[in-house]
């Protein structure tokens, strides 16, 4: 799959593209609108980013979760190599404290990500204060043909490039989780 990026300030005519990209067969998950006026995004009932995908919280957390794994290989390298692992208390304290040090990377990274845009997403900063708004869609290969022929018909979308992709398998399993919510009682 993958992302194409546009631009606009009409929330109106971005209706407009959500609701013709869907009746072609581009589905729900596939679209969204990243804007810093949700109200309005949800007043005209488009498909909003989640604010935590705003934030850099994913990213920052696996950067995190890295760190922590680094850190906690050096908990027990460093236990090792000085010996304190052949004391009495043995392996099992340096163990917890590796944990600590994994977890706690962990869930600083994340603290960290809240304070900052996503990196997908940081170089519409600057348009978003503008009042812009960021139309984007991961299609699929045979859905460009499509696709292109729903955005040529609205010529106030700007093109703003493409990107990675959220992965097929994710879009799908958000399709069959959709379509087994509708089927609940």
């Amino acid at each position: 799959m993958l992302r194409h990026y546009y631009i606009t300030d009409d929330l109106d005519d971005l209706e407009l593209v959500e609701q013709e990209l869907e009746a072609e067969g581009i589905t729900e998950p596939q679209i969204h609108i990243l804007s810093e006026n949700d109200t309005e995004v949800e007043t005209h009932h488009l498909h909003e980013v989640e604010s935590v995908l705003k934030q850099d919280v994913v990213h920052s957390t696996e950067v995190g979760a890295i760190v922590g794994v680094v850190g906690a290989a050096l908990t027990l390298l460093v236990s090792y190599l000085m010996g304190w692992t052949e004391s009495s208390a043995g392996w099992l304290p340096v163990i917890f404290l590796a944990i600590i040090v994994l977890g706690f990377c962990t869930w600083e990274g994340g603290f960290i990500g809240i304070q900052k845009p996503n990196v997908n997403f940081e170089r519409f900063q600057e348009l978003l204060h503008k009042g812009k708004h960021v139309l984007f869609v991961d299609v699929d290969p045979d859905q460009e043909q499509v696709f292109s022929k729903v955005i040529n018909a609205h010529p106030a979308l700007e093109a703003a490039g493409t990107g990675d992709a959220t992965p097929r398998w994710v879009v799908r399993g958000q399709d069959k989780f959709r379509s087994f919510m509708k089927s609940m009682p």
